[in-house]
């Protein structure tokens, strides 16, 4: 019997709902590029559910693209981007934002975290140095939500980051790989028209939640940002998809009847049975988390039972007998395998 897989939220393919829509829209002639009724439809959707008419949106294939190609972009020549030392894209994008010219400023994260403090001391102390013109100078901060540990940022947390921003002329950018259970969660208290408007740029993610493939990268303050070239940065970097409505038919599905909340509920909610379990086991957590993405810290020989029928990802050893693991749960989660799980960490 192969194991029943929580390694990660996108070992499925796609909802069906796309597929079916993809499926009835094969033959359709369109514009290529994502000049199409498809991808001006998902955007306009988009648009509606953040309560930003005038927002700007496009669409790419994967995250470190789209993190790629909007950090170059948001950046002058000679600036860096500030994020925590254990941020996504200081940790698992292969230095694709170094490949670009553009150094990434690593602060200490808490679990997961930025803290406004931490940014602010940072930056009195970069510009109070009188040869801070010899440096790298920050343009832009960036964090995820949900974070890289699934923990999440308060609306106040947000607020603060967005004030320091502010205050330093600096751009405020959202990685939204994991948005949808990120909002979904019910330990949250900001919804995807609040964070649209504590942040300049943000990306909404598609690929871990429920599409084939896709990003929506949102520009909320448009007005702000000369985008006459941006297409063209992104057909520079490899990102303009020729066959471009196949991004937005997802989007719109997603958009259209909220499938796309629907899918990260449907991961959250999984996910949080697989939580309780682990606590009524008295199984300790590395962080608390509550999303998609659990982080129990397992003995050896629990770990060795687990594994026998689960794949799950080996996240951190904490000493010779110790080890935190991660479960990650998905829109196409089954309450089957779910409850397999719970039986077997009954049992560990």
């Amino acid at each position: 019997m192969p194991k029943i897989k929580f390694e990660t939220d996108y070992q499925e393919g796609a909802h069906p709902k796309i597929l079916e829509r993809l499926t009835a829209t094969n033959l359709e002639q369109t514009s290529g590029y994502g000049v199409d009724a498809h991808c001006e439809r998902a955007k306009d959707l988009i648009r509606k559910t953040i309560n930003k008419p005038n927002a700007e949106i496009f669409f790419a294939v994967g995250g470190t693209q789209t993190n790629t190609i909007a950090i170059k972009f948001l950046l002058n020549p000679c600036e860096g981007v500030v994020c925590i030392d254990t941020g996504h894209i200081n940790v698992h994008e292969s230095g694709a934002i170094e490949a670009t010219g553009h150094k990434i400023i690593t602060l200490p994260g808490h679990n997961g975290l930025l803290d406004a403090g931490d940014l602010k001391k940072y930056l009195e102390a970069f510009y109070s140095d009188p040869t801070w013109e010899h440096m790298t100078p920050p343009g832009m901060v960036y964090v995820s939500y949900s974070s890289e540990y699934g923990t999440l940022y308060t609306k106040d947390m947000l607020t603060k980051i967005k004030s320091v921003c502010d205050e330093y002329n600096l751009k405020f950018f959202i990685d939204g790989a994991r948005l949808g259970t990120g909002l979904m969660s019910e330990a949250t208290d900001v919804n995807i028209k609040e964070l649209a408007d504590l942040c300049d740029v943000f990306y909404i993610g598609g690929t871990k939640n429920g599409a084939l493939f896709g990003e929506a990268l949102v520009f909320t303050k448009p007005e702000k940002f000369n985008l006459r070239l941006f297409r063209t940065l992104i057909k520079q970097q490899g990102g303009l998809l020729a066959k471009g409505r196949l991004l937005g038919i997802q989007f719109e599905v997603l958009f259209e009847d909220g499938l796309y909340f629907e899918n990260a509920r449907h991961a959250d909610k999984q996910a949080m049975k697989i939580k309780n379990a682990f606590t009524e086991a008295k199984i300790p957590f590395l962080f608390e988390s509550f999303t998609n993405q659990q982080f129990p810290i397992l003995t050896k020989e629990q770990n060795e039972k687990l594994s026998k029928e689960f794949d799950y990802e080996e996240w951190e050893p904490l000493d010779d007998n110790r080890i935190a693991v991660r479960f990650c749960t998905s829109w196409a989660t089954t309450d089957e395998a779910v409850e397999k799980l719970i039986n077997a960490i009954k049992n560990l």
